[in-house]
């Protein structure tokens, strides 16, 4: 399986996805390129816009939207401003929360735009420009290696290559993406804003109404939207936050649809999606639904109950981890939720069905089969040597990511690396990475608490000493000195001195240090990194190594995939690896697992009904008696006799899409995606078209808190929207 066969798999995978397989609303994340292929669809569906106008990347309305990194946000301005979930910028929201001013609870507006706050120093908001076609050049490097390592260690050259020549012209971020295991390569240019501001964001009794108690859930009344600026300076061309920069100004932008959205009406989303796994092998699942999710679960339940409680008796805690829990909780969450889906959809037996009817498909080509069987094979043995260390694997990276570990650990890679020319570093700690690397430092005094990282620490110490003994790692016991608590509570006594828990001034002191000094340093956080570095490289290395192995079987078995789904006249688009996707459906209702029909819409009197007063149903009081009072502000619904809040569609989206906007069938803005629900979360691995709801915050009902709850005239007027009487 070298350059020939690559070369073919790769070929024949773009003419699979070409092809004019059938697609209907609902399931598929599209790359851009498929569109003109699924244009029919498109126009069944409800588009209104010619499909080709959605191929433009840089044009209206694909051109106004956005990554931040891990969410999507769009412009809706000319004057930079971005509309985003509340959840998105919660991270910038609780950065500039203090026990005193916490604007998570009572929410952030900047009447005037001087008022405008920072939303970090690692916040950016990537624009897409442009995406390259590189698959040749890729392949041809990978094909040429000697081996497993060697394959990976070519494709991060070639990958650096490619990176620094699109990067050559200041202000811009590339990323090489991989499509179908590697049977394609892209390479996305995005232009970079570093100075990323915060606008608006409703209260958290709005933003996040319902709380954990209502995430993935249907019916839902949740505000979750917020508003950043992106702003350049003064030439133009991004840069670092400073006084004097001044709004971007984005070629597009959305307009807020003027029509009113109704069920059965046609809607897409443009966004990032993060990761699916709906061409997995089915013993990839298995451990995802027996080990890693539940494994996962009970750690992050465990991790928030005892940071929640130690927050109680310290609101400097609470404050500064909530962003952390928050994240918890939502992983927690969503797991538990995709467990339960995969019990109640049987989904082992679907993948295990897949999986073989592609195998008894490939064997059924005789000796051009063979290639796909030998693939597969490849990717069990590999997935079987990963499983063999993935407990220790997961309590070492854990411990290591703890606050002083994780600021001495990356301090330390970052001095080795520094003795490299810049091309051949380790990818994270090359000059283009080194403003995240002190962002992260800058931000992490928001973020940490010397006794709650003592915590958290002995948390997965206590889980370290539990592993057996072909799990435990030699440099961390000799580090630890004994399995009992009098060697812990000594090694998290030693921690507790270093440096690094100082303070900003002493973390960034040590990130621009060289590495003489890390390995003559006396400091204990700092002793450790060095002690357990050639550990950490070492297992790197393994998971190169068997990542190199992979380069060759992976996109073999999923081109077999992807010509057995195009015989079958079934849907062939690649995996979400957070790249630009399009999904597109309809406002649509759903039936629940007990046989209760859910409307596709809910209103503003539902909020006071499901109110308690306490968190997480604690409406403010101006939403309360806005309702009461029927004050609507003329953005009621005439069929709903109220303002609509929150609505669900049968698009196709995953973590990653939180944010997107949601666009009616003239590319109008009618809301922001926020989440999915509980039934459909499962989606990630199988497919449930029934089930499968996306649950977008409605636009009237955003403007609707701007008006009459958390009043925002400024952001009204910049988008066009004086408030309706």
């Amino acid at each position: 399986m070298g350059k020939t066969v690559l070369a073919t798999a790769a070929a024949a995978f773009v003419a699979a996805i070409a092809s004019p397989a059938p697609a209907h609303a609902g399931e598929g994340m599209w790359v851009p390129q498929q569109l003109p292929e699924i244009s029919q669809p498109l126009k069944r569906a409800g588009l209104k816009l010619k499909p080709e106008q959605l191929a433009d990347l840089t044009g209206d309305p694909l051109g106004a939207v956005v990554s931040l990194g891990g969410c999507t946000a769009s412009f809706v301005s000319p004057q930079g401003l971005v509309a985003t979930n509340h959840h998105c910028a919660y991270g910038a929201i609780q950065l500039n929360s203090t026990p005193e001013n916490n604007l998570m609870r009572d929410g952030f507006y900047a009447a005037a735009i001087g008022d405008e706050i920072s939303a970090g120093p690692t916040s950016r908001i990537y624009a897409l420009e442009s995406i390259e076609d590189v698959t040749d050049r890729v392949q041809a490097a990978v094909a040429a290696a000697p081996d497993a390592l060697g394959r990976t260690n070519a494709l991060d050259a070639i990958e650096k290559s490619l990176v620094a020549a699109c990067e050559a012209e200041a202000g811009y971020r590339c990323r090489l993406y991989s499509f179908a295991g590697g049977n394609t390569y892209r390479l996305f240019r995005n232009l970079e804003i570093q100075d990323v501001r915060l606008v608006y964001a409703p209260q958290g009794s709005v933003g996040a109404y319902g709380g954990e108690v209502d995430n993935w859930m249907w019916p839902r009344h949740t505000g979750d939207f917020a508003f950043y600026r992106a702003y350049v300076g003064k030439d133009g061309k991004p840069a670092p936050f400073a006084e004097d920069n001044v709004p971007y100004q984005p070629k597009q932008w959305l307009r807020f649809a003027d029509e009113p959205l109704r069920e059965g009406d046609f809607v897409m989303v443009a966004g990032y999606p993060g990761r699916t796994a709906r061409y997995a092998l089915a013993s990839e699942f298995q451990d995802t639904q027996d080990w890693q999710y539940p494994t996962i679960v009970r750690h992050y339940k465990a991790m928030q109950k005892m940071v929640a409680e130690a927050g109680k008796a310290n609101p400097d805690i609470e404050v500064k981890y909530a962003s952390t829990m928050r994240g918890w909780e939502n992983v927690y969450k969503n797991y538990d939720s995709q467990l339960a889906g995969f019990q109640r959809t049987n989904a082992m037996a679907t993948k295990q069905a897949q999986e073989a009817a592609v195998l008894a498909w490939a064997r059924e080509q005789g000796e051009a089969g063979q290639p796909v069987l030998d693939a597969h094979a490849k990717l069990l043995e590999l997935n079987q040597a990963s499983r063999a260390t993935r407990d220790r694997d997961l309590v070492f990276s854990q411990f290591n990511g703890t606050g002083v570990l994780s600021a001495a650990i990356r301090g330390y890679r970052l001095a080795i690396e520094r003795e490299k020319p810049d091309a051949e570093r380790e990818q994270g700690y090359q000059e283009r990475d080194v403003p995240t690397l002190e962002g992260a430092v800058r931000q992490m005094e928001r973020r940490y608490v010397r006794e709650m990282d003592r915590g958290l620490q002995r948390y997965w110490l206590d889980e370290y000493v539990k592993l057996p003994e072909g799990q435990r790692i030699e440099a961390l016991d000799t580090w630890l000195g004994g399995t009992g608590d009098k060697a812990i509570d000594g090694a998290l006594d030693r921690l507790g001195r270093s440096e690094l828990a100082d303070g900003t001034d002493a973390r960034l002191k040590w990130l621009r240090a060289d590495r003489q000094a890390y390995e003559s340093s006396k400091d204990p956080a700092i002793r450790y990194a060095v002690a357990v570095m050639p550990t950490l490289l070492a297992q790197e290395a393994e998971r190169k190594a068997r990542a190199g192995d992979a380069l060759l079987a992976r996109p073999v078995y999923l081109q077999a995939v992807a010509d057995y789904k195009a015989s079958k006249g079934e849907f062939v688009y690649p995996d979400a690896n957070s790249s630009l996707r399009i999904t597109f459906g309809n406002v649509k209702p759903y039936t629940k697992l007990d046989g209760t029909p859910q409307k596709a819409f809910t209103v503003l009197e539902e909020i006071p009904a499901k109110d308690t007063g306490e968190d997480p149903f604690d409406a403010p009081r101006a939403l309360l008696d806005a309702v009461a009072a029927k004050r609507y502000g003329g953005l009621q619904d005439r069929r709903l006799k109220s303002v609509p809040v929150n609505f669900l569609a049968d698009l196709d989206i995953t973590g990653g899409n939180s944010g997107s906007p949601v666009l009616d069938a003239r590319g109008k803005l009618v809301g922001l995606a926020f989440d999915g629900n509980w039934e459909s979360v499962a989606s990630n691995w199988v497919f449930d078209p029934v089930m499968t709801r996306m649950i977008s915050v409605d636009q009237r009902y955003m403007r609707w808190i701007m008006q009459e709850v958390y009043p925002a005239p400024r952001v009204l007027a910049e988008l066009g929207l004086e408030p309706k009487r």
